[in-house]
C-alpha cells in the first residue's frame, strides 16, 4: 500500500480556498529535480535518461543523464558536449541517442540559438565526452526543413526492423503546417533524406514531441498536444502501415493528460521502454507548487498498455513501472521516514498556494517533496534522529538543483550535543545527485549544514538525504568537472537604491540625481524627464525618457536573486503595452537562456512584471486605476514573486529566475529597448531581499507623497 503523505486541504479538493499539500507516493516523480522532454534507453544492464535541464529560464540547463541499474535509484552526470563556433550553446532541448551499427553511441540535441537546429554528437560512451558529427556546426537536422519557416526541434529517432533509421520532429506544428518524417543517412549518422510534412489531420490537436514505436505491423505515431506551459498538455496518437502514413487518429486520445487531483499536471514530451514484453511511458509533468510557463518540470514513468497493435489504452498515473522486479544491490535507507528538524523550512504562501516546505519532507523518500529554507540566507542546518545508535558508511544527499554544486559539511553525533565531521564539501565545486560521502562511523543523528550554492538566490534544498550503514557498488561512478564559477553572491539586506523627487525640486533642469541607496552612484537624465508639482506632490514627469544609473547592477540581483522595487507613480492614460517603471536586467545576453525583469504600469499580460512573454509575465489582477496615486510594489524571494498595490497583495506566481546583469543599466522610466513611462513617479526605492507585507505597509506610509496635506 502506498503512503499518502497528507491528503489534500478541502478548498483544494472543493476549487475553493489555496491549494495546500497533495497525496503523492504512487504518482512520486522517478526523478529528484527539474527535468523535461526525457528519452529512455537500455544499454546493456544499464538504464539511461536523457533529457532537457529545467535549471534556467526557457530550460536553459546544463546537458545531463541519469542513470540506473535497478530503475529507482538514479545517478545524474553533466555531460561534456562541445559548444557551436558561432555561439556559445546555453540549449540542450529533448535529447535523443541512437546506438549505431559500429558501436558508438549518436546523441542529438535541439537548439535555437542559431536558428532552431537539431545538432548531432558522437561518443565511444552513453554518457560522452561527445565529439561533434560535423565539424563545420552544420545541424543534422536545420531550421526551414523540409519547408520555409519550419522550425527543426524536438527530433525523436526510430530504427525499424530492417534498418533503416528515421526521424520525426517539429514543434508549434499547428501553426507550421504538420509533424515532419525523414530517414536518417545511417552511413554518416548526420543528414536526413527524403523529408515530407505529415498533414495536420492525420495527427489532430499537434503541438510538439513526435515520437514513433512499432506494435506488430503497426506504426505508432505518439505526439504531444495542448500547451506545454499549463494543465492542457498531454499525449495523443495515430497509427499507419509505414512509417511515412498515411496515419489515421487512434481512439482512446488523449491517453494521458492532467488529472483531476492534480498530482498529474501537465503530461507529455514522452518516450517509451519496452522491457520484457511490457512498455512503459516515460514522460515528463509540471512540479508541485507549479512554477509559473512549466518552468520546472519532473519525470515520470507509468505503463503503457495495448489493447491491440494499433489501440493504445489510456494511461492510469500511478500504475506499476519496471523497477518493481529489479533486484537492487542498495541496502535499506537508515533515514526513511526519521525524524527530522531544520534551521528553518520555506512557508509558500501566495493567491494560489498556501504548502509548507517541512524538514520531513528530506526523509520521506519521495522525489515530488523536499526540504527548502526559509530564505536564501547561509548556514542552513537538518538535522535528522536515527533514533538507535547504528554504523553509519554512506550518505546520498539529492540538492534540489543536480546541475550546480552546493558546499556543505556533514557531521555526526552519538548525543545531539557533541558533533564530529562526516565529511567536510564546504569548498566543493562539483555538481551532481545524488552528491555521495563515505566513512565509517557510530552515530544516531545526521547533521547536514548547507554553506553556499553556485548560484546567487538559491536557496538549500534537499529532495531526499538517504543514510546507509554499508557501502554498495554505483553504477559508472562517473567523476564530474568542477566548476570555474565561485559561489553565488549574497544579499546585502540593503536598500540599494533611493530616489524621490522633492530632493530636485529646485533643480527644475537637473541632469544628475543622487542616489541614496547603499550602491551610491547618480541617476542621468536621458531624454524627456521633468519635475512635476501639484497639489503640495513632488514628482518626476517621464514621456520619452529615463533615470539611468551610473554604477553597475550589484551582483546580488543576478540569477535568482531577490529583490524588492517599491515605487509612487500616478499614471494619466494607462496603454496596454509598454509603461516600464524600472529595469535592471540585459535581456539579449543570452536571449531565450535570459530571466529579463521589468516593472511595468500597464493593462496587459506583462503589466507587472516581465520576464519573456505571456507565459511567464505576470499581469495586474486589479488594474490601478488611471490618474491617481498608487503605491506598487514587487517583491521576489526566490520562490515566489508578488505584486502589492496599496498595500495589498494583487498577484503572485511561483518563479525560477535566470536574471543576466553583465552589461545591463538599471533604468527608471524605460526598459532597455524603450518601452517609456508616461506619467509621474514620487519616489522609487530598490532592495536585494524581499520586504513581507508588514514591511511593505510600513514603507508606504513612510514614502507617501501626500503625507504632509
Amino acid at each position: 500500500m502506498y503512503i499518502l503523505l497528507f491528503v489534500m486541504v478541502l478548498g483544494n479538493v472543493s476549487g475553493q480556498g489555496k491549494k495546500g499539500q497533495l497525496p503523492v507516493g504512487k504518482v512520486d516523480p522517478i526523478l529528484p529535480g527539474y527535468f523535461a522532454d526525457p528519452t529512455i534507453k537500455k544499454f546493456g544492464d544499464t538504464y539511461y535518461i536523457y533529457a532537457t535541464t529545467d535549471n534556467e529560464m526557457l530550460a536553459s540547463g546544463v546537458p545531463t543523464v541519469w542513470y540506473s541499474k535497478d530503475f529507482e535509484h538514479w545517478y545524474n552526470h553533466t555531460m561534456e558536449v562541445p559548444s557551436l563556433e558561432s555561439v556559445n550553446l546555453r540549449n540542450f532541448w529533448a535529447p535523443d541517442i541512437i546506438e549505431g551499427s559500429d558501436g558508438r553511441y549518436y546523441l542529438y540535441f535541439g537548439n535555437c540559438q542559431a536558428g532552431c537546429n537539431i545538432y548531432g554528437y558522437v561518443s565511444s560512451s552513453p554518457v560522452g565526452p561527445w565529439e561533434k558529427l560535423n565539424e563545420d556546426d552544420t545541424p543534422v537536422i536545420a531550421h526551414n526543413y523540409p519547408k520555409e519557416g519550419f522550425p527543426s526541434l524536438d527530433a525523436q529517432f526510430f530504427t525499424d526492423d530492417d534498418g533503416k533509421i528515421y526521424a520525426y520532429w517539429g514543434t508549434w506544428v499547428h501553426y507550421n503546417g504538420g509533424y515532419a518524417v525523414g530517414e536518417l543517412d545511417s552511413k554518416n549518422m548526420s543528414k536526413i533524406k527524403n523529408p515530407k510534412n505529415i498533414p495536420l489531420d492525420q495527427t489532430p490537436e499537434p503541438f510538439e514531441a513526435a515520437y514513433m514505436m512499432k506494435k506488430g505491423d503497426k506504426y505508432i505515431l505518439m505526439y504531444s498536444g495542448g500547451s506545454c506551459h499549463d494543465e492542457t498538455y498531454n499525449v495523443r496518437y495515430s497509427y499507419s502501415d509505414s512509417p511515412y502514413g498515411p496515419f489515421t487518429p487512434g481512439t482512446n486520445n488523449p491517453i494521458l493528460s492532467s488529472n483531476g487531483n492534480g498530482t498529474v499536471h501537465g503530461p507529455g514530451h514522452h518516450s517509451v521502454l519496452e522491457e520484457d514484453g511490457s512498455h512503459y511511458i516515460v514522460y515528463h509533468k509540471h512540479d508541485y507548487p507549479m512554477t509559473r510557463g512549466g518552468l520546472s518540470r519532473q519525470v515520470s514513468v507509468d505503463e503503457l498498455i495495448f489493447e491491440n497493435d494499433s489501440t493504445l489504452q489510456q494511461v492510469s498515473p500511478g500504475s506499476k513501472g519496471p523497477g518493481k522486479s529489479i533486484q537492487s544491490n542498495v541496502p535499506s535507507n537508515l533515514a526513511l521516514h526519521a525524524k527530522a528538524s531544520a534551521s528553518s523550512f520555506y512557508q509558500l504562501e501566495s493567491l494560489e498556494y498556501d504548502y509548507a516546505y517541512l524538514p520531513s519532507y528530506a526523509t520521506d523518500g519521495y522525489n515530488a517533496t523536499m526540504w527548502k529554507a526559509g530564505d536564501n540566507s547561509f548556514p542552513q542546518s537538518l538535522t535528522i534522529d536515527l533514533e538507535t545508535q547504528t554504523h553509519v558508511k554512506r550518505i546520498m544527499t539529492q540538492f534540489e538543483f543536480a546541475g550546480y554544486y552546493y558546499q556543505y559539511t556533514l557531521e555526526y553525533s552519538l548525543d545531539g550535543k557533541n558533533w564530529e565531521v562526516f565529511a567536510d564539501r564546504s569548498k566543493n565545486r562539483i555538481s551532481g545527485s545524488p552528491m555521495t560521502d563515505d566513512a565509517d562511523v557510530k552515530a544516531r543523528y545526521i547533521k547536514l549544514t548547507v554553506l553556499d550554492t553556485e548560484k546567487t538566490g538559491l536557496l538549500a534544498a534537499v529532495w531526499n538525504i538517504k543514510v546507509f550503514g554499508s557501502l554498495f557498488d554505483i553504477p559508472l561512478e562517473i567523476n564530474g568537472k568542477p566548476s570555474i564559477e565561485g559561489p553565488g553572491t549574497k544579499s546585502s539586506r540593503q536598500k540599494l537604491v533611493s530616489i524621490d523627487a522633492k530632493d530636485v525640486l529646485e533643480k527644475r533642469n537637473f541632469d544628475s540625481l543622487i542616489n541614496t541607496g547603499t550602491i551610491g552612484g547618480s541617476f542621468e537624465k536621458k531624454g524627456e524627464v521633468s519635475i512635476y508639482q501639484q497639489d503640495g506632490i513632488t514628482a518626476f514627469n517621464f514621456k520619452k525618457g529615463a533615470l539611468v544609473l551610473n554604477q553597475p547592477v550589484p551582483k546580488s540581483l543576478e540569477w535568482n536573486g531577490a529583490f524588492t522595487v517599491a515605487t509612487w507613480v500616478k499614471n494619466p492614460e494607462i496603454s496596454k503595452e509598454g509603461e516600464c517603471l524600472l529595469s535592471w536586467c540585459d535581456r539579449f545576453e543570452f536571449n531565450l537562456a535570459n530571466s529579463y525583469n521589468a516593472l511595468h504600469y500597464n493593462s496587459g499580460n506583462y503589466g507587472a512584471a516581465a520576464h519573456l512573454d505571456g507565459h511567464f509575465d505576470m499581469k495586474y489582477n486589479a488594474l490601478p486605476p488611471a490618474n491617481e496615486w498608487h503605491h506598487i510594489v514587487l517583491t521576489f524571494d526566490g520562490v515566489v514573486e508578488k505584486m502589492y498595490v496599496n498595500g495589498k497583495l494583487d498577484n503572485s506566481q511561483v518563479m525560477v529566475l535566470a536574471s543576466q546583469i553583465k552589461n545591463a543599466k538599471l533604468r527608471i522610466g524605460a526598459s532597455d529597448v524603450g518601452e517609456h513611462y508616461s506619467g509621474y513617479l514620487a519616489s522609487l526605492e530598490m532592495y536585494d531581499y524581499a520586504l513581507n507585507e508588514a514591511d511593505i505597509q510600513k514603507l508606504m506610509m513612510e514614502t507617501s507623497p501626500v503625507r504632509d496635506n
